[in-house]
């Protein structure tokens, strides 16, 4: 707890300035305490042992006795050479009356913020988001909106790959098949769903997938007629040729905004879409093909490619970094580094969002603009979700698309509306149960720690009871129970004052609402989304319980005192559910 550290540390001051313990020491050591149990903040006194040559045990018991009373503190305590400290009941219930807690931080310090830019999901236009993929647009967009939260100016990137072979087979299919081939082609798999026969990513798609099964079951000759046209065409894009960039994007176009509708469901936008062939076509690219191929660590393979020896670096494994072919045209890694130099020409801070199967790409990247003077970026690699069966793959065709996770999640939340609330109107039964539907898909994958892979299961990601967002949803919904319940007591004014007794669920409530700012501060800064997920199914915890043991209205009147922290967490509530992507709807 941040504000209780900031009021306690003149007092400590005094006492380790006596022990002469160094101030960067000890302020280095004191932080959050790990368990509710032990208190609010810890400072392990282990370090100062041997300042003072006595057991750390002996070092904490004499700072604690040291250290004189506080109003901010309600127990400082020491165990086993930790000093723990929790704070005032009344000095957490001080702070929400007087209305010290604030949401983000960024805009108290810096009127602007960082400038940061997020790029995330940059998936190909070659099939519909399948759960896995889509665990990257959920990340990603949470790490966003967490850092609008926190008060930092925000771009959402999405780097377009408009260039490459995925998108050269998908051009020359639309080009070559028609759709009576692309179905006998296809023959084998499972036919479009008629759902989606009108959205692009499942149906343009199929000439996609239609190609690749030519290109493996083709004649000798027919597949080298293919694989000669289709290089051409992959030439002729990263040499910047405008026709086909413009076959190119008519192709992949259609498939994306597919896509996106999808992601938009999900509450996922984007600022920007940046093409990869820009730095083609305005030069970025030759230019910096120039820069490296002046490299000292500059190499030249016997067919004419060149690289980067990495390895003079120190770089294990793949040393070779190549950025040109040697026909003289440019890798998408190369293309890669000319996009990193250009948005860190948009941003202070820049963060990337990939699989952990881009690792080593990644630091080959990093590694390139480090020789070139260039910053490097901030990485969040998340692991993959599979199966029960295995990995989901489009190839093979072992996935859950988002879209039928998502109208799967919106019918069994409708059910559970229906059965619960027999009286509400059909439409409000559907605004809820999509808000609910999308919400615990969104809240299942942001839940786990990125590097965490973990096996999809329709009945965690459909989970409507605790530890869900249906539940937080619902905490939610309380609070604005009792908001609209208040208003009817017209003219309702009265000051709030502190009272002189508080129960354990108001006090645990208090708590939370005062590392609400900790919470958001250390997710931001370190990129875990997940630990301010567990924050917020923490915080809908303590309201549950708050609200159960302390009626706001009792006998006829409002307490002041418990509807402002019944607001309080209302507030923090709707702003960590959006933070997190939760829609915060007020009534369940």
């Amino acid at each position: 707890m941040d504000a209780l550290r900031l009021e306690i540390e003149d007092a400590i001051t005094l006492v380790m300035d006596s022990l002469e313990i160094p101030e960067s020491l000890w302020k280095k050591v004191l932080g959050p305490s790990r368990e509710v149990s032990q208190g609010d903040l810890t400072m392990p006194c282990f370090p100062f042992a041997k300042i003072l040559k006595k057991a750390p045990a002996v070092v904490a018991e004499e700072i604690c006795s040291a250290l004189k009373e506080n109003v901010t503190i309600a127990e400082i305590n020491s165990v086993n050479g930790y000093l723990n400290f929790k704070a005032s009941p009344e000095w957490m219930a001080s702070r929400v009356l007087n209305g010290d807690i604030h949401i983000g931080s960024a805009l108290e310090n810096n009127a602007r913020g960082k400038r940061v830019l997020i790029e995330h999901t940059s998936a190909n236009p070659n099939g519909p988001f399948h759960v896995g993929r889509a665990r990257n647009a959920i990340l990603g967009d949470t790490i966003v909106r967490l850092n609008r939260l926190f008060g930092n100016s925000v771009r959402a990137e999405y780097y377009v790959d408009d260039m490459g072979k995925q998108v050269g087979v998908l051009a020359w299919a639309l080009e070559n098949l028609d759709s009576q081939q692309v179905e006998d082609l296809l023959s084998d798999r499972e036919p479009l769903n008629p759902k989606w026969a009108d959205k692009a990513d499942h149906s343009i798609v199929r000439w996609y997938q239609a190609a690749q099964a030519l290109r493996q079951n083709a004649s000798d000759s027919d597949k080298e007629q293919i694989e000669e046209r289709i290089g051409e065409l992959v030439h002729a894009s990263e040499h910047g040729d405008d026709s086909v960039l413009e076959q190119f994007e008519n192709a992949y176009q259609p498939v994306l905004d597919g896509m996106l509708m999808t992601l938009g469901r999900l509450g996922i936008n984007f600022d920007s879409f940046t093409k990869e062939s820009r730095f083609v076509v305005n030069g970025d690219v030759p230019r910096l093909i120039e820069k490296l191929s002046k490299s000292d660590i500059h190499g030249e393979a016997e067919n004419g490619a060149y690289f980067l020896d990495l390895g003079q670096r120190g770089m294990k494994g793949k040393k070779e970094f190549f950025y040109r072919r040697g026909d003289g045209s440019s890798l998408y890694a190369t293309r890669d580094v000319a996009y990193h130099i250009w948005k860190w020409g948009e941003c202070d801070t820049l963060i990337n969002v990939l699989g952990e199967d881009h690792r080593l790409q990644a630091k080959q990247v990093a590694m390139t603009l480090t020789e070139l003077g260039e910053k490097v970026p901030e990485v969040l690699f998340y692991a993959f979700i599979k199966l029960p069966e295995g990995k989901m793959s489009t190839r093979r065709g072992t996935v859950v698309f988002m879209d039928d996770l998502l109208e799967e999640a919106q019918e069994r939340a409708a059910e559970v509306v229906r059965n619960l609330r027999p009286n509400y109107e059909p439409e409000l039964v559907e605004s809820i149960a999509e808000a609910v539907g999308v919400s615990a898909v969104r809240f299942n994958i942001i839940k786990v720690s990125p590097e965490k892979g973990f096996t999809f299961r329709w009945e965690d990601a459909l989970a409507f009871e605790a530890g869900s967002a249906p539940f937080v949803m619902y905490s939610h919904t309380r609070a604005c129970s009792i908001k609209s319940k208040v208003e009817e007591f017209e003219g309702f004014l009265e000051e709030a004052e502190l009272p002189k007794e508080m129960s354990e669920s108001m006090v645990y409530l208090l708590r939370k609402i005062n590392s609400f700012q900790d919470s958001l501060d250390y997710a931001v800064r370190n990129r875990q989304a997940h630990i301010f997920a567990n924050y917020l199914l923490e915080l809908a915890n303590a309201y549950n319980g708050f609200y159960r043991d302390c009626h706001v209205i009792r006998d006829g009147k409002v307490d002041a005192f418990r509807f402002k922290i019944s607001e309080t967490a209302r507030k923090l509530l709707k702003a960590s559910m959006e933070g997190l992507g939760i829609i915060p709807i007020e009534r369940m």
